[in-house]
């Protein structure tokens, strides 16, 4: 995450504390709008966490139709 919040701070002038505070923002909006698979993976990118790969999320996505 240091490195979108030097961005943001770069693109916008605002402190690194205020990007990252938007960046952990507009990262929950988008991960309540997704379904739990897809939106775990934001949340571990935000946070820094390897992302699972593409077998990871088609399994989220299998618990969640129940197949």
């Amino acid at each position: 995450m240091d490195e979108l919040i030097k961005l943001v701070t770069e693109k916008t002038g605002i402190s690194a504390e205020q990007a990252k505070s938007a960046i952990e923002t507009v990262g929950n909006f988008v991960k309540d709008k997704l379904p739990a698979g897809i939106g775990d993976q934001v949340n571990n990118f935000l946070e820094g966490k390897e992302i699972g790969g593409i077998a990871d999320m088609a399994k989220g996505f299998k618990d969640k139709l129940g197949l």
